[in-house]
């Protein structure tokens, strides 16, 4: 019924939209969701919401942000609150909850290994039933652990990839890039659409910025936009040069001065403003937005982005700051029309992920050659993987985290074991997909096995890839090395060294992280690697992406006079036509798509050797180029 009503409405949900909706309303008590940003998770869980309460469920929503409570509340109609206020009325012996409670809890990413065991082990005693909803790529715990990711690999769940947010399907590859680690592919992406923009230095990239936003907040009044940087520093920067252009056009009223937490701000009619402490009886949490509407020096009116009118004394609330800019942290579950990026050297996957796939229609990402010598830095920087460990991730410290009251792995089992219908399979009822990958391992050992395996490997090969850098000859120990770290993960994972061997070839910067025990970047690019072995389908685009690729830079050379170059390139090319004679279905595949490889071939013909061919002519032009 739920179901109808939504179609009703015109929402209609995919197909992994309606896998997840069944997961999370079938009778466990404890129930999984990974999405990428912007993948229609809260839409959703509105529809799952709908489901509960008709069985006669009361239906919470919790987050650790006041945004993302926002967000969630906003987009499923769940009534939602932060986690730290709804754990405060527990402590009062108010609200708790009942084996008649569903427990939503929003970007489970950020919540930290010690208060996810408490709301866990309350929902537990209470018999209620626990929804998590994140994704462990997104913004890592404040506090410590990766309680989210741990659960997730131990106990299961359901993802959803089909990104909605964006409205280019360009950007909806671009948010699928960061969320699998492939920062510098949705930089490329975007800088190749001319949004990606550099200066001399910070301040002046902060100008620029500050430039084409008021443009365009000037061009489409009716749209909404943030402007994102890591740190409260620069977001007072942006904020004062934001407003000060406000100023100049004459958009705001006359100032009043207001002691504010954070220091004396001037407020006017017409100002963006952002609330930075949740106060329940205003009905604002820390990060609403909104617009001031009338302000003197001891109250305030505001008119907050969902419509609703919130006036108070400044005496009484004084938790404000303007709200044109705001640090990532706080943008975690926000959706604009548009955002306006400020790059600095603290940022790192996680928090670019989030920063530019908070828009729906456009972005623009600013840097300056102070902070990135140019866009490589800009892409090895945005690129660094800090995802946070679980104790347990490491077998042999086990001990020494149980002596000090960590046991956070035990007890989510015992949890587990509490819960209703827990020993059925967390995909009963749900089909395959038609090919299979080799089975990752689903025990908390094996996944450490599996990173000491992938650490080792990139540790060897990082080694053989200095003595290359410096000219020198490959040691028969490191050869030695390489191989067995090889076989150790080839025990572990079947196909893993070739598909760890591939993911390393095509991004090198993740060897040095892995080795320095960083592995989280590497294995995921390892099961896209191996999710390409098993497609042919995706063979076949990654084919085509490399030809293309490596033909548009060799004729560069060319142009350029670089015949050496010109001829590595060519040599690459040859050893692609080579891989395809003993790939008989990518070759297959690739008789369709010859226009894009840019050959003519006549039916019936070679592939194989009309790309050979066409690697001679150019080989042909190249050297008479030359003379």
């Amino acid at each position: 019924m739920a179901l109808a009503r939504a179609e009703g409405r015109g929402l209609l949900l995919s197909g992994e939209q309606r896998a997840a909706f069944e997961h999370v309303t079938d009778s466990r008590g404890l129930n999984v969701v990974v999405g990428y940003a912007g993948t229609g998770k809260s839409a959703m869980l509105g529809v799952a919401r709908e489901a509960w309460e008709s069985a006669g469920y009361t239906v919470r929503g919790v987050a650790l942000s006041g945004i993302a409570a926002e967000g969630l509340e906003h987009g499923s109609g769940i009534t939602s609150r932060t986690i730290a206020s709804l754990e405060h009325q527990w402590g009062q012996g108010r609200e708790l909850l009942t084996s008649r409670d569903v427990l939503v809890i929003d970007e489970a990413g950020m919540v930290g290994t010690r208060q996810m065991e408490r709301v866990l082990s309350h929902a537990a005693d209470a018999g209620a039933k626990v929804v998590l909803v994140g994704d462990p790529q997104q913004l890592q715990a404040i506090e410590a652990g990766a309680a989210f990711r741990s659960i997730h690999e131990r106990h299961g769940g359901v993802e959803i990839s089909e990104v909605r947010r964006q409205h280019e399907g360009w950007q909806q590859d671009a948010t699928r890039h960061l969320a699998t680690g492939r920062t510098g592919l949705a930089i490329q992406a975007y800088g190749e659409r001319a949004m990606v923009h550099t200066a001399e230095t910070r301040e002046a990239a902060r100008g620029e910025l500050i430039e084409r936003w008021n443009r365009d907040r000037q061009a489409s009044p009716g749209e909404t936009r943030i402007i994102l940087t890591p740190t409260n520093d620069e977001v007072r920067e942006l904020n004062d040069a934001a407003r000060g252009r406000l100023r100049a056009s004459g958009e705001l009223g006359n100032d009043a001065a207001i002691r504010a937490e954070r220091g004396e701000r001037h407020f006017a009619s017409g100002d963006r403003i952002m609330f930075l402490r949740n106060e329940r009886g205003m009905g604002v949490k820390n990060g609403t937005l909104g617009t001031v509407e009338q302000v003197t020096p001891q109250r305030m009116a505001v008119r907050t982005d969902d419509g609703r009118s919130v006036a108070f004394d400044t005496k009484d609330y004084a938790h404000i700051d303007h709200g044109y800019a705001a640090t990532i942290h706080k943008a975690q579950g926000m959706t604009v029309d548009r955002a306006h990026v400020l790059a600095t050297p603290g940022m790192d996957s996680h928090g670019a992920y989030v920063a530019m796939s908070r828009h729906r229609d456009g972005l623009a990402l600013h840097y300056g050659r102070d902070d990135f010598a140019d866009q490589s830095k800009l892409v090895r920087t945005l690129s660094r993987e800090r995802g946070k460990d679980m104790a347990s991730d490491y077998k042999p410290e086990q001990q020494f985290a149980e002596r000090r009251g960590i046991t956070f792995r035990e007890r989510i089992v015992e949890i587990a074991r509490q819960l209703p219908e827990r020993a059925k399979s967390i995909f009963a009822g749900f089909r395959p997909p038609a090919q299979k990958l080799e089975a990752l391992p689903t025990d908390q050992a094996g996944l450490s096995d599996q990173r000491k395996a992938v650490e080792r490997y990139a540790r060897a090969a990082a080694d053989i890839g200095q003595m290359r850098e410096q000219g020198l000859p490959v040691l028969p120990h490191q050869r030695d090395a390489l191989e067995k770290a090889g076989k150790a993960l080839d025990a572990i994972r079947p196909n893993g060294s070739a598909d760890l061997a591939s993911a390393l070839q095509r991004q090198p910067g993740l060897t040095r992280e892995a080795a320095d025990g960083s592995s989280q970047g590497v294995i995921r690019a390892m099961q896209l690697e191996a999710a390409i072995r098993v497609d042919p389908a995706q063979r076949a685009d990654r084919f085509v992406s490399d030809w293309k690729r490596l033909g548009q830079a060799r004729e560069a050379m060319q142009r350029d006079g670089d015949t050496k170059g010109a001829q590595r390139l060519t040599n690459r090319m040859t050893d692609l036509v080579k891989g395809l004679e003993r790939d008989a279905q990518v070759e297959s595949l690739l008789r369709s798509r010859t226009r894009e490889l840019g050959i003519k071939t006549e039916l019936g013909r070679d592939l194989a050797r009309d790309l050979a061919a066409s690697i001679s002519v150019e080989r042909s032009r190249s050297i008479g180029m030359g003379l």
